[in-house]
This record gives structure tokens, C-alpha cells and sequence, in this order.
């Protein structure tokens, strides 16, 4: 169960760290660093969601023949619908827009900014919960290093994240710890959402192949939203691209070699 713990804490120690980037950094990011690093964070999310979550599910359900994709299909939707009504519930302010989405609040800028990152940190605790909920069970065929890759995967990603969060805290002028807090809070969704999933194993298990592509294509969601606009947005620049690219390509070679 230790090896469990590390495994879904491993994602928010990412975003820790991320944040922390705010105690040694005296500048803000620059636009192309966040356009990067955005980009690193979307190819991550959209490999994991192939390698880790809709391969798998269709392989679970392979029993079906032709009809396999089945599951992943649904459960697909099922994630995209989930997020699209989180999107319209929870007040958020994406990095860089002029406007808040979701009802109306009085909430500060800030405040709102945090939330938009939590918004899309919760489909990451999900694929996280319900891949280790399947390495618990024993039965999903989900391996220890399959598991592992996408925790760390998604801390890899989570790191810069937590810097795009804390520095622009900072900047506005919260206080070091304050903008510290407010990048690592964002992501401590992350594990709860995680041990929730692992804690219900045994009513999971029946349905892995649904909640697998459920958590893939919650993911997906916020790629499209929210990420690849972010990436885009301004000065036209191919570093995003490339960003997504080296991401896409680092997860993919870690689930293929850890799993």
C-alpha cells in the first residue's frame, strides 16, 4: 500500500515543485517559455491519455471483438460531458483570457486562475486513481510500471504547470509563499481525486475499460480548451508545437518502457 501512496502523491509532488520555481526565479516566465512549456504539458496529456487510458480500455474489452471500442467510445463521452458541465458550474479564469467562464463571481483574478488549473488537475487524478484502482484489483492487467509511467508522466507535466501558476501569482503581487501555496494547492485535487478512485476498487473493476477512457477523455477536454489556446495564443510561433511534441514523445516512451 506504501508503493500505492508514493504513486498518487507523486503527481502533486510535481506540482510542488513547479510552484516552488517562484523562490528562485526573480522574473516572471516569458511568453515563450509559458507557450512551451504549455504545449510540454498538452503532448504529455494527450500520449497518456492514448498509451495509458484508451489502449488499455479497448484491450480489456477485447472479449467484445469488433465491437471493443465500445467502452472506450463511451466512457470517452462520458469524460468530454463530465468537464464540459464542470466548465459551466466553477467560476475559472483561463491564463491570458480577458474573461471568466462558468457563473458569475466575485471572486478575485487570482483566485479565479487557481481554480481554472484545478479545473483541469482533476481529470489528471482521475487517469492516476483509476489506473492504480486497476493495480490493486489484480484483475484490470494494469502493470506496477505501466502505473508508475503515467504518475510520473503527469508530475512531469504538473511541474511546469505549478511555475505558470505561482509566478504569475507573484507578479501581481501576492508574496512568495502565498503564490507558493497557491500553485501547490491547485494541484492537491490531484491525490484526493486519486485515493477516492482507488478506494472504490472493488465497484470499479466491472467498469475499467468505461473509466479508463472516462478519465481519457476528461483529459482530452482540457488539451483542447484549454491548453492548445493557451499555446497558440499571441505572436505566431512553432515552439509550442515542438513543446507538444517532445512531451508527446516522452510519455509515450515511458509508458512503452515502464509498462
Amino acid at each position: 500500500m506504501l508503493e500505492i501512496a508514493e504513486g498518487l502523491l507523486i503527481p502533486f509532488i510535481g506540482t510542488a515543485l513547479g510552484s516552488a520555481c517562484v523562490f528562485f526565479m526573480k522574473k516572471s516566465l516569458g511568453r515563450g517559455v509559458e507557450r512551451a512549456l504549455t504545449g510540454f504539458a498538452a503532448g504529455v496529456m494527450v500520449a497518456a491519455s492514448i498509451w495509458s487510458l484508451l489502449v488499455p480500455a479497448m484491450e480489456q474489452a477485447s472479449h467484445m471483438g469488433k465491437f471493443a471500442f465500445i467502452p472506450a467510445a463511451a466512457g470517452f463521452w462520458l469524460g468530454i460531458l463530465f468537464l464540459l458541465l464542470l466548465d459551466h458550474v466553477i467560476p475559472h479564469l483561463h491564463l491570458y483570457a480577458s474573461k471568466a467562464e462558468g457563473p458569475k463571481s466575485k471572486a478575485a483574478k487570482t483566485t479565479m486562475m487557481v481554480l481554472a488549473v484545478t479545473l483541469h488537475n482533476i481529470p489528471e487524478g482521475m487517469a492516476v486513481g483509476v489506473v492504480y484502482a486497476g493495480l490493486v484489483s489484480g484483475t484490470a492487467e494494469i502493470t506496477a510500471g505501466g502505473a508508475l509511467a503515467l504518475a510520473l508522466g503527469i508530475a512531469i507535466q504538473n511541474f511546469p504547470e505549478g511555475a505558470i501558476i505561482s509566478m504569475p501569482l507573484h507578479a501581481e503581487g501576492k508574496t512568495k509563499f502565498k503564490s507558493f501555496l497557491g500553485g501547490a494547492l491547485s494541484g492537491a485535487v490531484e491525490p484526493i481525486a486519486a485515493a477516492l478512485t482507488v478506494v472504490a476498487a472493488g465497484f470499479i473493476v466491472p467498469a475499467m475499460p468505461y473509466l479508463l477512457s472516462f478519465a481519457a477523455g476528461a483529459m482530452i477536454y482540457v488539451v483542447v480548451e484549454e491548453l492548445i489556446p493557451e499555446m497558440a495564443a499571441g505572436e505566431h510561433s512553432h515552439v509550442g508545437v515542438l513543446a507538444f511534441a517532445i512531451g508527446f514523445s516522452l510519455m509515450m516512451a515511458l509508458d512503452v518502457a515502464l509498462g
